[in-house]
């Protein structure tokens, strides 16, 4: 069993690095592997809108030049995927949104690749605005079929300078209560 995550912010060792590595300490307890994939210092180009993985349905988007399909396929093999940013302008980032886009339409064109995976957003925050962005990860989830895992609160971290989530009791409490939901899951979906 594994989960894939990936950190949408330019801060590849930021608050939302540290807020993901304290979900996966929890599932690694219970002895699913993880991998985080930092998209900071990456150029990842939207979805183009052309169709084109409903015509190859080959699990592909057919943009080439960038990590994105090498993404969709670690998305495929996991049994769990964390999609984590910070808030920018009131939502995730634009790398973020970039990999939901084409991950997304990819997994549509392929009958929702996937599909029962666990799912689970974490975002960090300043102040606010975290909502929307972990609505919008959500929507992710939600449209590709995927079940979302549940917390003690929005699985949310606040905190500005780098470290500064680590002040934030209740945030931590949630990602560690996420990461144990989340193995829970896993186990029983898949076994």
């Amino acid at each position: 069993m594994n989960v894939i995550a990936f950190n949408g912010s330019s801060r590849q060792d930021g608050n939302t690095a540290i807020l993901i590595k304290k979900v996966f300490k929890e599932l690694e307890k219970e002895g699913i592997k993880t991998e985080l994939i930092s998209l900071a210092g990456q150029k990842l180009q939207g979805c183009l809108g052309c169709g084109k993985c409903f015509v190859t349905k080959n699990k592909k988007c057919v943009i080439t030049d960038d990590p994105v399909n090498e993404y969709i396929g670690k998305m495929d093999q996991a049994d769990g995927i964390i999609i984590g940013s910070p808030t920018y302008f009131a939502d995730c980032t634009a790398g973020t949104k970039a990999l939901i886009e084409r991950s997304g339409m990819v997994s549509r064109a392929n009958d929702n690749m996937f599909k029962r995976k666990a799912g689970a957003a974490v975002v960090a925050v300043r102040r606010g605005g975290a909502i929307h962005a972990f609505d919008t990860i959500n929507h992710f989830f939600t449209i590709g079929e995927m079940i979302i895992v549940g917390s003690l609160y929005w699985n949310i971290g606040i905190g500005r300078e780098i470290g500064q989530v680590e002040e934030d009791k209740e945030g931590l409490d949630t990602m560690r209560a996420l990461g144990m939901n989340m193995a829970w899951l896993i186990k029983r979906i898949r076994p």
